[in-house]
């Protein structure tokens, strides 16, 4: 017997893992990430950068650019996201108008853009002008009559259909990750510039991150997420695109303050919005599962366009779903000036009143504002019904915008009553202390608002992010107190019916592993409860330091599907050394074979500092100690299950392992850590599938 290191020539070449190769440390898609893992990845590579900067002045320009590098990398998130947001925003405006008409002096002009440019428009005619045309005009030079009216829905429908077709057809052949609105995906940082960009949130953005999407969110990644929302907003703002100076289409002002007697009114619209999201996260998830489940998602084009046809053929004829949702919520949010011409804002006026524009007093509805509460009443009970089979198909689609929409849609009809009881009723007690006859006393816009906070609060559960992009929206503490009712009121009729919101329950039912940190877990049980192997099924299966060969390593990944394998002394002793993922195992194995002369089948796997002693005429052994973890986390026999789950939830654990004075018993993975949950929730573990 001889040692293998005085073999000629083999020192360098059995030791050349202990430089990186390519695609260690990466991860498979929709694998779980090893939190705690990659934390001691990143201490020790910055270990090593920090004590290599005084070595030269390259080195220490290289520290720096480590140091600086997740900076970076949120810099460009935040600009990317602010541009596209930008670049979004322009296209939605001129594809939402091009289903109506066409601008002659430029195609690429939205309808607003275009009588911008014209010396002809008028004030009172401000929506028409010469230089945009509607299709019936400039197909059949008709604007008015039955035949221009139907010209004009085909138009609508087709430019539809062609809309959705390139939508779902993109996502299916370029971008598949693509579909749906991200937010299942746990991505920070990414979310809570995405939020910021579309609310002009910056704060909220990324509160909503720390509330809604990550379970592991150490300091770093807030002040990170921060950093890239607030970019992404400056962003944006220098895009400029809805030429107000805002970040979104829908920011409002108001001017006038809420009373204490509407709380109630704002209270109700918590208990709709609650109702709301409970209704349409059963039916959602119903239809999802059934699409999931059945020959439906086969055909995930046909699906979106027969459901795009059926959406364009009803919207049309309701001039509040036939214009974009942005816009809808803009109108609702909107305080009746006396420069506005919505139907909303039709009232009967005094000749005499002489108020100043931002303190017009309550006034009698006519006969537009009647048309538009009926009007609004079909496309709320139109926008219930259609999100409900919109969400979750195979096109880029959040829900974020047509919760809002549900929401305002109730509450500016909730806000036209009240304001008509109030000015017709005002010696009503309720009325009579802060109603007077001839005041501007109810805001129905805000009652918009609020209802649109409490629907998107019933959907996701948000309570504290929500009142903030609100808040945000507004840019006034006036009315938080109502948002904040709203919320939470929608967050406790809810949760009175499942805890679950509509971003979790697409979690599991897509099967992701996600540990959430709102469920509890309080039963007695201990982790030689949960871990694997059980009783009666086949011994754990695991790597041994330095008697296995290329071969039976390889043999191994074959026959079996796990992640990882622990690493022992030998079979026999069972003392714990470490642990190796199988990605790593591979991608070594595969580079050894590529890099290194004399790897062959029956090569020896070592994972010691020092190799095994082997005969002279032996294969190379091959050391894989650069990919062995030595400190995998690891627990007793007799953990407390409520220990082992908090413990997964705050570091972020792929997996730890089970032992006793230093010998391995056994595994507990994530998966069976929510397959325990559900067991001890009184539900089939073998039901929790994962993707």
């Amino acid at each position: 017997m001889v040692n293998a290191g005085a073999m000629s020539g083999s020192g360098n070449l059995m030791d050349f893992l202990d430089e990186p190769f390519p695609d260690v440390g990466t991860y498979e898609d929709f694998h779980t990430i090893d939190w705690l893992r990659e934390k001691s990845r990143d201490t020790d590579r910055h270990r090593k950068i920090t004590s290599k900067s005084k070595e030269s002045i390259w080195e220490f320009i290289k520290s720096l650019l480590d140091a600086w590098s997740g900076w970076v990398v949120m810099l460009l998130i935040g600009l990317l996201a602010g541009t596209l947001a930008g670049v979004i925003d322009l296209a939605v405006d001129w594809m939402t108008d091009l289903k109506e008409g066409v601008c002659l002096s430029a195609f690429w002009y939205s309808h607003e853009q275009c009588c911008w440019t014209s010396n002809e428009t008028t004030f009172e005619d401000r929506d028409k002008c010469p230089l945009w045309q509607k299709w019936s005009e400039l197909l059949v030079n008709q604007s008015e009559g039955a035949s221009a009216y139907i010209l004009n829905y085909l138009m609508y429908i087709l430019w539809a259909l062609l809309f959705a077709f390139l939508a779902v057809s993109l996502v299916r052949v370029f971008a598949p990750y693509a579909c749906g609105s991200g937010i299942p995906e746990v991505l920070s940082a990414a979310a809570a510039a995405g939020v910021s960009v579309a609310f002009g949130a910056p704060i909220g953005g990324v509160l909503f991150s720390l509330e809604e999407v990550s379970y592991y969110f150490p300091l770093k990644t807030l002040w990170r997420s921060f950093f890239a929302a607030l970019v992404a907003a400056f962003t944006l703002r220098s895009i400029n695109p809805f030429g107000n100076s805002r970040l979104v289409l829908f920011y409002v002002e108001y001017h006038t303050p809420w009373y204490m007697a509407e709380l109630f009114p704002f209270i109700l619209l918590g208990v709709f919005g609650g109702l709301w999201g409970t209704l349409f996260i059963r039916c959602n998830i119903a239809w999802c599962r059934r699409r999931k489940t059945t020959r439906l998602g086969k055909y995930p084009v046909l699906e979106v366009i027969v459901v795009t046809a059926i959406t364009a053929i009803i919207a049309y004829p309701n001039p509040y779903t036939r214009r974009s949702t942005s816009e809808l919520i803009s109108e609702l949010f909107n305080d009746c000036g006396a420069l506005e011409s919505s139907q909303l804002c039709d009232y009967i006026n005094d000749p005499n009143m002489t108020r100043p524009v931002d303190d017009i007093p309550d006034r009698p509805a006519g006969i537009g504002v009647y048309t538009a509460m009926w009007q609004l009443a079909l496309a709320l009970i139109f926008k219930i019904v259609i999100t409900i089979f919109t969400f979750g198909m195979k096109i880029p689609s959040g829900l974020f915008i047509p919760s809002m929409a549900v929401g305002a849609m109730a509450g500016r009809m909730v806000g036209i009553g009240v304001e008509q009881l109030a000015y017709h009723h005002h010696d009503w007690i309720v009325f009579r202390n802060w109603c007077r006859p001839g005041a501007d006393c109810v805001t129905p816009g805000l009652y918009a608002m609020v209802g649109a906070a409490a629907c998107l609060g019933g959907v996701t559960r948000m309570t504290v992010s929500l009142v903030v992009i609100m808040f945000e929206l507004t840019g006034g503490l006036e009315y938080i107190v109502p948002l904040m009712a709203a919320a939470v009121t929608s967050k406790w009729v809810a949760d009175a019916f499942g805890k679950e919101g509509i971003y979790e329950a697409h979690i599991h039912l897509n099967g992701y592993p996600f540990l959430d940190v709102k469920d509890e877990f309080t039963h007695r049980t201990l982790a030689t409860d949960v871990m694997r192997p059980r009783r009666g099924e086949p011994p754990l299966s695991v790597l041994t330091q330095d008697s296995m060969t290329v071969e039976d390593v390889e043999t191994l990944i074959k026959e079996t599907d796990y992640n990882g394998f622990p690493v022992v002394v030998s079979r026999d002793s069972e003392r714990l050394i470490g642990f190796a993922q199988r990605r790593e195992l591979i991608l070594a194995i595969k580079n050894a074979r590529q890099r290194q002369e004399g790897i062959v089948s029956n090569s020896i796997m070592y994972f010691t500092e020092e190799p095994p002693e082997l005969p002279a005429n032996s294969p190379h052994p091959l050391k894989l100690r650069r990919v062995l973890n030595l400190s995998p986390f690891t627990v007793t026999d007799h953990t407390p299950m409520e220990t082992v789950v908090d413990i997964f939830r705050k570091l972020g654990l792929r997996q730890c392992l089970v032992t006793r004075s230093g010998r391995l018993l056994g595994i507990i993975t994530k998966k069976d850590v929510l397959r325990h949950m559900a067991q001890m929730a009184n539900q089939d573990p073998e039901s929790i599938m994962f993707n």
